[in-house]
């Protein structure tokens, strides 16, 4: 039994004494293969390959980075302001924090370095996760951070007023220092969804192709010669083989019978198990589906619900708890400090604001100060009726 097809009868324990009276080829089932769980396959696997964790990955970095942060009691001139607004010569204040929350939804982990002068933080750095690693002390907190970059080993040692690295984690019940990035949760179904999209594109590339058994078992006896069995192969590479031939009927003769022997397409149901996986992909980054555009109750009424339902189960506690990280960190460097997401710049929340200026504005029993201290303004403002948010 020459060729391909002799060497794959025998892997399967088909061994003819003599030139076969069947001939057929066997196309087996083999173990599923999942992605490394590390932060390079997780990137390269999910955010660059897959349009759903890619765009779910932008979606919340862009609304979190676009969400402004006010200082209470202070105006955009403060120091801390003015730092977040340009952190550095290269970046600006959103594509910073952009770069900040799009490491911490693929990695778990965020690394900020501070650049100081005379004492005072001047730039704002953003680190790639991958390059840096936690130096644990006998305490096992963190005492320094190791970044390795070009050939060099860079060791950032955790002391001063303003220790030099902000670590930002996502909650990770089973290790003390590094974050569990969403990804990471949703690495089964982010396998299946790119498994279903290759096995899509292999069809296309490869339609007809047989996926069986071609037998060869006439009533005489008789075998293939290997001429007959080498034109018999080349019709089918030529002929049933590629996007052109997809769907073309396979036409048989001399006593050669068609046998499948795996699941087709309707059986196995890529399209369900592809659209199922997606959504548990953006469950687990706290994307309503309906804003990926993944099928599902596509309204106008429930495309606004889902998008006020992300900003305040995803982009708000993110920024909220981000925002405490990085005002805890410079305070010895600008004083205690308390940093909160502007909410009514926030689009999605419109609705939500005009129902409590509207109760608010028919609770005869408030007075006008504890109207406006309701609503987050100042009780007293610099003019009659006026004022600035507290």
């Amino acid at each position: 039994m020459p060729g391909f097809i002799a060497r794959l009868a025998r892997a399967a324990g088909f061994v003819p004494a003599t030139k076969a009276a069947t001939a057929f080829a066997l196309y087996g089932e083999s173990r599923a293969v999942w992605t490394t769980r590390d932060y390079a396959a997780l990137a390269r696997e999910g955010f660059q390959r897959n349009a759903v964790v890619h765009r779910a990955v932008r979606l919340v970095a862009e609304a979190a980075a676009s969400l402004p942060l006010t200082l209470e009691g202070a105006g955009d001139a403060h120091p801390l302001m003015a730092l977040l607004a340009r952190p550095n010569p290269r970046e600006g204040g959103m594509r910073f924090l952009d770069g900040v929350y799009g490491h911490l939804l693929v990695s778990g982990n965020a690394y900020i370095e501070a650049v100081e002068i005379d004492g005072t933080p001047r730039e704002l750095f953003s680190l790639r996760p991958d390059r840096m690693q936690v130096v644990a002390g006998a305490d096992g907190w963190p005492v320094a951070y190791a970044y390795a970059v070009g050939g060099r080993r860079l060791r950032y040692e955790q002391t001063g007023p303003v220790p030099p690295i902000l670590h930002l984690t996502l909650f990770n019940p089973l290790d003390d220092h590094y974050g569990l990035s969403p990804m990471e949760a949703a690495a089964v179904p982010l396998d299946i969804h790119n498994a279903a999209g290759a096995w899509n594109k292999a069809l296309l590339d490869n339609a007809a192709r047989p996926s069986g058994a071609l037998v060869f078992a006439p009533s005489t006896g008789a075998a293939l010669s290997d001429t007959q069995f080498t034109r018999l192969k080349a019709e089918l590479e030529a002929s049933y083989q590629g996007s052109a031939n997809a769907g073309r009927p396979l036409l048989l003769d001399g006593g050669l019978d068609w046998r499948p022997l795996s699941l087709s397409p309707k059986e196995m149901d890529f399209v369900e198990a592809k659209a199922a996986a997606a959504r548990e992909i953006a469950l687990a980054f706290g994307v309503p589906p309906l804003l990926l555009g993944l099928p599902g109750d596509n309204t106008h009424a429930n495309y606004a619900e889902a998008n006020r339902a992300f900003y305040r189960q995803m982009v708000i506690p993110l920024v909220r708890r981000t925002a405490d990280s990085l005002a805890r960190w410079l305070e010895p460097a600008f004083g205690p400090a308390r940093l909160e997401p502007d909410l009514d710049a926030v689009e999605a929340l419109a609705t939500e604001r005009e129902s409590l200026w509207r109760r608010v504005q028919g609770a005869d029993f408030l007075s006008e100060a504890e109207k406006r201290q309701a609503v987050g303004y100042a009780a007293q403002g610099p003019g009659q009726g006026t004022g600035s948010p507290a």
